[in-house]
């Protein structure tokens, strides 16, 4: 119970429209029966199977039918939720509805590999997928609005917490494997200046070759590139917004014309030239090039000194650890977080020992509590660069079974997670009656939907 992650209701199923969609097309399925109607808005069947399949795919082993009616009941309230901003003039602006659909859309690309197999799978270019979209997604944003508010006063108390977690039998109780809280402090050494010259020479050799015609860009790309993720594919990054890419960047891009080359740009990941294969807007199809300077046995000498002389700060209490990596890491996304690891799934910063770096692991699991190691060489995946860094130990906890001790945070969590999704329904049970509603005769036997449609149809106000 307390390991479930409760989405509070009616927000779970952003997104799901355009993906059933995309897999119709794959499948030659056509979903257009419509399964349920709320004041002037529909619920289509491909909705509905977006969702399910959603939900089995979280968990394959939940009841056919009782998912059916649950599915059902968030659609029924996205929609009521909708209509009542449209009530209460809640309103998406054009800049955000927009931002969500570009998100959507990019994930498909990354998904299915470029645009052009989007729109093979699809029959549709991205325009006419997010015109397609764009009211539908405009709708579950509004729901999601119109949920805020209700639930916006929402607040629960440590006694409120006690209470719900004394109602959990015992045997339902999750057990918590063991789990660490873990920091780093990050130094990416300066590389020598010698080793830069001789990078940038060797790029600006490449562009010659480029730009006299000798070699084709896709080939010097897949030859000498050090991008691993557009190395195999002749350094095609694909369709790129301005914003996806780190301004230095996307100036040099977006000042060139289609087939032009770059001059060498030097961003924080290296040294690049960039080809822009064709512009569409604000978004373009780029190729590039990157050589990253070598970081040498004596830079990171060199950084493991630096290293050892901030920690020496650190533990003899001179500036915290947080403070410390405010001032001095090099890693951005820990930087965000005060140095600590953080858990994807609940944004907690209690990791699981396998969802850290083989090198932590190896060091955390036998290091004490509120200690630090001595600078460590450690070779970045993300990046693909040597660096040095320290680790730091805040807290550690034993596999165990879920309890307010060790587990609080959590607990409260879900508890107050389970007391917004009681408001929400109970803000759908006394409004309902103030719409009309049809659904399909499959969803008779689902009780709460079942009630909701009598509410609605034997109400004298209610518009038909």
């Amino acid at each position: 119970m307390i390991k479930r992650v409760y989405k509070t209701a009616l927000v779970l199923l952003g997104g799901m429209v355009l993906s059933t969609a995309v897999h119709a097309q794959e499948q030659n399925q056509v979903l257009d029966k419509i399964v349920g109607i709320v004041g002037n808005k529909i619920i289509l069947h491909s909705e509905l199977q977006a969702s399910l399949e959603q939900m089995k795919n979280q968990n394959p082993a939940l009841d056919d039918d009782k998912v059916r009616c649950d599915v059902m009941e968030n659609l029924l309230g996205q929609k009521l939720l909708s209509e009542q901003a449209d009530r209460d003039s809640v309103m998406v602006g054009d800049e955000e509805l927009e931002g969500q659909l570009d998100n959507r859309i990019r994930y498909f690309v990354r998904q299915y590999g470029s645009e052009e197999k989007l729109l093979e799978i699809t029959g549709k270019t991205v325009y006419q997928l997010k015109d397609q979209f764009r009211d539908i997604y405009r709708e579950q944003l509004q729901a999601q609005k119109m949920q805020g508010q209700i639930m916006s006063s929402i607040k629960i108390t440590p006694t409120e917490v006690r209470a719900f977690y004394d109602k959990i039998p015992v045997d339902s109780l999750p057990f918590y494997p063991a789990q660490v809280e873990v920091g780093q402090l990050v130094i990416k050494p300066p590389v020598s200046k010698e080793v830069e010259e001789y990078t940038i020479e060797k790029l600006e050799d490449i562009r010659k070759q480029l730009l006299e015609g000798k070699q084709s860009f896709d080939i010097m790309a897949g030859i000498y590139s050090e991008d691993p993720g557009s190395r195999d594919k002749g350094g095609d990054l694909g369709l790129m917004d301005r914003n996806e890419l780190v301004p230095e960047f996307a100036s040099a891009a977006f000042r060139l014309q289609n087939g032009e080359i770059s001059p060498i740009v030097k961003t924080r990941f290296g040294y690049h030239i960039v080809q822009m294969v064709s512009r569409q807007g604000d978004k373009a199809k780029l190729r590039h090039i990157l050589l990253k300077p070598a970081i040498t046995s004596a830079d990171i000498k060199l950084g493991m000194v630096k290293l050892d002389s901030i920690r020496n700060l650190i533990v003899t209490g001179k500036m915290t650890f947080a403070e410390a990596v405010g001032k001095f890491t090099t890693d951005e996304q820990t930087k965000m977080t005060g140095g600590m690891f953080v858990n994807p799934e609940n944004n907690s910063s209690l990791v699981e020992m396998d969802q850290l770096d083989p090198g932590a692991v190896l060091m955390v699991d036998t290091m004490k509590i509120g200690s630090y190691t001595h600078s460590l060489e450690y070779y970045d995946q993300a990046s693909g660069d040597r660096v040095c860094r320290i680790l730091f130990l805040k807290n550690r906890t034993e596999p165990h079974k879920a309890n307010l001790k060790e587990d609080y945070n959590k607990i409260m969590q879900v508890a107050l997670a389970d007391k917004q999704n009681k408001k929400l329904f109970n803000w759908l049970d006394e409004h309902v009656a103030s719409f009309y509603i049809m659904l399909d005769p499959e969803f008779n036997s689902c009780e709460r939907l079942s009630t909701w449609v009598k509410a609605a149809q034997s109400a004298p106000t209610t518009k038909k």
